[in-house]
C-alpha cells in the first residue's frame, strides 16, 4: 500500500504597501467633486473628456485646460441593477448608466437612481445628486447617483 501524499501549505498574503499621488489632473477632478462640482479637460480638437485624463484617448496627446460640466446631462446608455451587491454605490435598485454632461464630449459610467426600470431610458435627461456637503472626502461616491431631472 503506498504511502499518503502530504500536502504542504504555506501562507501568502499579496499586498501593495504604497500610495500614489494623484496628480494634477485626478486631484483636481477629486477635489471638484468633494466641492460639489463636476469638471473635465480639453483634449485634442478641443473635446472635453470626462472624467479628465491626462492624455486624450484618441491622439494620446497631453490634455490641458480644465472645464466645469453638467452638473445635468444625457444618458447614452445603461443597465439594470435589480439587486445590488453590497459594494454597490445603492443599496436598492438602480442602473449603471453612461451619462453625457451638458458641455463634454464623452460619457462618464455612474449610478443612477430613478426608482424602477421603466423610468430610465437613453436619451433622457439627469442630473448629479450629492452627498450632504459635510460628508464629502474627495472621492467619486461624493457624488451619490444621477437622477432624472425631472425628479430634482
Amino acid at each position: 500500500m503506498a504511502e499518503p501524499t502530504q500536502v504542504f501549505t504555506s501562507p501568502h498574503v499579496l499586498e501593495y504597501p504604497y500610495s500614489r499621488s494623484t496628480g494634477p489632473v485626478i486631484g483636481s477632478f477629486l477635489t471638484a467633486l468633494r466641492d460639489g462640482v463636476l469638471i473635465g479637460i480639453r483634449g485634442t480638437g478641443g473635446i472635453v473628456i470626462v472624467p479628465p485624463t491626462e492624455y486624450d484617448p484618441y491622439t494620446s496627446e497631453e490634455t490641458s485646460g480644465i472645464v466645469e460640466v453638467g452638473p445635468g446631462g444625457v444618458v447614452t446608455s445603461w443597465a439594470w441593477v435589480a439587486e445590488p451587491l453590497p459594494q454597490h454605490p445603492l443599496q436598492h435598485p438602480f442602473a449603471w448608466a453612461l451619462v453625457q454632461l451638458d458641455g463634454a464630449d464623452t460619457a462618464i459610467l455612474h449610478a443612477l437612481d430613478a426608482g424602477r426600470p421603466e423610468a430610465v431610458s437613453t436619451g433622457m435627461r439627469v442630473t448629479a445628486s450629492w452627498k450632504p456637503a459635510e460628508e464629502r472626502i474627495g472621492n467619486i461616491f461624493d457624488l451619490r447617483a444621477f437622477v432624472p431631472e425631472e425628479a430634482k
